[in-house]
């Protein structure tokens, strides 16, 4: 447990907000773009527009779940796969997974080895970056 007053060394904040800010642009990009792919593919299929609403009881429940089925897996997929490609961008850019994504026993150690004032060798290969 960390004593009060003492500053413990941390995972960069900076780190944290631009994983932050990069999977949220990846995000929205992806759901945005697959959504208006899902419209034109649906619209093509059945000749007409995708419903607005699939809880609106005017729209067929066939109709509904196979458009709430297709949307949201196909946003899911596509985010999960923008997402994982942000990610080995982040990971070439800084040598380490984003804090979110690491595995539980290894953010654990990382944060263990900070309060312990330990550095984890992440400075060391910023530096060897920088020199080249």
């Amino acid at each position: 447990m960390a004593k009060k007053g003492k500053k413990s060394k941390d995972l960069p904040k900076d780190s944290s907000k631009v994983w932050s800010l990069m999977s949220l642009v990846v995000g929205v990009g992806a759901a945005s773009v697959t959504r208006k792919a899902l419209n034109g593919g649906w619209k093509a299929a059945t000749g007409k527009e995708p419903p607005a609403n699939p809880a609106d009881p005017d729209v067929a429940l066939r109709e509904a779940v196979v458009w709430a089925t297709v949307s949201g897996t196909a946003v899911a997929v596509i985010r999960m796969l923008a997402t994982r490609r942000a990610a080995g961008y982040y990971v070439k850019s800084t040598g380490h997974l984003p804090p979110e994504l690491e595995a539980d026993d290894v953010r654990a150690a990382r944060y263990a080895a900070a309060e312990a004032g330990i550095d984890d060798g992440d400075d060391k290969k910023k530096r060897k970056k920088s020199k080249k």
